[in-house]
């Protein structure tokens, strides 16, 4: 027969959730209001069950502080409960052997080195998207971690990219994943290399110049390997008890695991969740998966199915995150084309900095994906460039390639238009960089995905490491998608109107399949940019368009040339000028463009 003892420990003085080493022990606290009684066994007491009991506290917590443990030690909760004893990993644990494995008393400390960085103005950010599992994987079969993805941050910033967004990094089930599937959304995936490897990547981003934005999920948690599962014993109609919904609410297309937004004590799991990625990581910013099945059951438009209380954690989060923690980035994976996602939460919206951008992506893809010229609606492309949230341009992501665009029955754009492995055809590296070309140069914030400045061939797949010798392969491709982000960031001197907010269609030629377009910041030398566009595969010559100023105009871009690729046809495009009456402000010059091809023009 099983003896348990009195409370041998007092219940803890200090504030917080899990294990929290102090200078006297370790403090232990966990959330189970259903438990009958709660014991925390570990390394520091040969992990036996029932000499350390935590005392109850109000509202359904639990706490005890153990003198005996210490940082390292690994330990899991036994709970006494009506469904029997049941062993549990803390909710809230830093970080776990594995999935299936023990918590660890996490040891916080981490030299920064009184790191000082600031996240760039989003006018001026570049994004370039990433899988940790995949990006550099250094010994085959096994995922790729932290450590190599530092051994490439030369790479991106070389090529421009001033911050990087990491796919979920929570520990989730195996070593495979794309992380969507979260078992423990406070641990850092162990075979990742952990809390201190994610550290490790922060500081030497930081170091590079690079923000660091991390995708978090919290519209449904796992659904396998979770110990959050029933934690308490208690549950309703089979369900996932105190975390969850117990109902109609609960569905989501990755189980029946939505977290319960309207408990009080499920949001402030959350909403702590969310904030410790930014104060113990500097993480700089978030990227919040699948918004819709947080504010709504069925991520639609039915007022029936809203789930008013996700929606108000949200404002919640943001709120928190931007009086904390000002000038950090939020950005929502929304994909409705709602002004309210990121409108301010004081005039009733989400409060989120910046929302992926469907108006973009999806008839861009179209537009350059299509087999048949007569096939692109030029008007749509038009309209994906001018399209805004709240008239600010940067309240949007725009990209052509992001880890769902090519998977889940959808391949590269290279691919796409190849139609086969072999993705090494004029078409496909034309087309492909007509969209990040425009891509680089409509208003809005850029994103790539990993391996589309080398070509990558093969859609996304978490088990399949990018093939970083497709570098040496397509060097001259970087070097394109180099030249665009320089010039985005006015590298050098000529193109500052490309990080502005204006922009003003010049023309639009749905017969050549043309499209120009003005953008500026401030305007005058150094600013005012115009971009010409052809979506055709005939090259156009002695074209007569409409620029915004009279005097001469320098080609700064032409994705034509032969530098970036053997296969292209160096089109022998030329300086323009603009001529015409100043009464009318109308003038206009020629220009000559090569097919499927970018020029991009400013004046000194």
């Amino acid at each position: 027969m099983e003896i348990e003892s009195v409370a041998k420990y007092p219940k803890s003085e200090v504030a917080g959730m899990g294990a929290i080493a102090t200078e006297t022990g370790v403090s232990f606290r966990v959330w189970a209001p259903n438990a009958q009684k709660v014991f925390v066994m570990g390394d520091f007491n040969d992990w036996d069950r029932s000499t350390i009991p935590l005392v109850q506290e109000q509202n359904g917590y639990w706490s005890v502080e153990v003198p005996d443990a210490t940082t390292g030690q690994q330990y899991k909760y036994v709970l006494k409960t009506k469904a029997g004893q049941l062993i549990k990993n803390d909710p809230y644990a830093r970080e776990l052997t594995n999935s299936i494995g023990n918590s660890i008393i996490h040891n916080p400390a981490f030299d920064w080195e009184d790191e000082d960085f600031r996240i760039p103005d989003w006018n001026e950010m570049v994004i370039y998207e990433l899988h940790v599992g995949t990006f550099n994987v250094k010994e085959k079969g096994k995922p790729g971690d932290f450590y190599g993805v530092i051994e490439r941050l030369d790479y991106l910033k070389a090529l421009g990219v001033n911050a990087i967004e990491i796919m979920p990094v929570a520990e989730f089930p195996g070593g495979h994943s794309w992380g969507y599937n979260p078992a423990h959304p406070f641990a850092v995936e162990s075979e990742y290399g952990g809390p201190t490897g994610l550290k490790a990547l922060v500081k030497a981003a930081h170091a590079a110049g690079i923000a660091v934005i991390l995708d978090v999920v919290y519209n449904h948690f796992g659904p396998t390997d979770m110990d959050l599962w029933q934690f308490d014993g208690w549950q309703e109609n089979g369900m996932g008890g105190i975390y969850f919904y117990n109902d109609w609410r609960a569905k989501t297309p990755w189980g029946d695991t939505r977290p319960d937004y309207g408990r009080a004590e499920v949001r402030q799991y959350i909403r702590d969740n969310a904030l410790m990625w930014l104060e113990d990581y500097h993480i700089d910013g978030l990227r919040m998966d699948m918004v819709p099945y947080i504010r709504n059951v069925n991520a639609d438009e039915n007022p029936a199915n809203d789930l008013k209380d996700g929606s108000s954690l949200i404002q919640w989060i943001n709120s928190e995150i931007h009086n904390r923690f000002p000038g950090r980035f939020t950005v929502a994976e929304d994909l409705h084309c709602l002004d309210f996602i990121t409108a301010p939460v004081e005039h009733g919206g989400l409060g989120y900095s910046s929302q992926w951008d469907g108006g973009f992506v999806h008839p861009i893809r179209k537009a350059i994906i299509d087999m048949h010229d007569e096939g692109r609606d030029m008007n749509a492309v038009a309209e994906s460039i001018v399209h805004r949230y709240n008239n600010d341009a940067f309240q949007r992501v725009i990209y052509t390639e992001s880890h769902d665009e090519v998977a889940n029955g959808q391949a590269r754009v290279v691919q796409e238009i190849a139609g086969q492995d072999d993705v090494n055809t004029w078409y496909a590296k034309k087309r492909a960089t007509l969209g990040v070309a425009l891509m680089m140069t409509a208003p809005g914030i850029p994103m790539l995905f990993q391996g589309q400045t080398i070509l990558a061939n093969r859609w996304f797949d978490d088990q399949d490491p990018l093939d970083w010798n497709r570098f040496s392969e397509f060097k001259g491709i970087t070097k394109l998608h180099r030249d665009l982000i320089h010039l985005r960031l006015n590298k050098r001197g000529y193109t500052r109107g490309l990080s502005g907010q204006h922009v003003q269609i010049l023309n639009v030629d749905n017969d050549r399949k043309l499209i120009a377009f003005h953008r500026w910041k401030d305007g005058g030398a150094g600013d005012t940019t115009v971009v010409v566009m052809n979506f055709s595969h005939q090259a156009i010559d002695n074209y007569s368009l409409t620029f915004p100023e009279e005097g001469v105009w320098k080609i700064r871009f032409n994705s034509d040339w032969e530098g970036y690729d053997s296969d292209f046809e160096n089109y022998f495009s030329f300086d323009t000028e603009a001529v015409g009456h100043r009464e009318n402000t109308l003038f206009v010059a020629t220009v000559a463009i090569g097919p499927y091809s970018t020029i991009i023009y400013s004046k000194e």
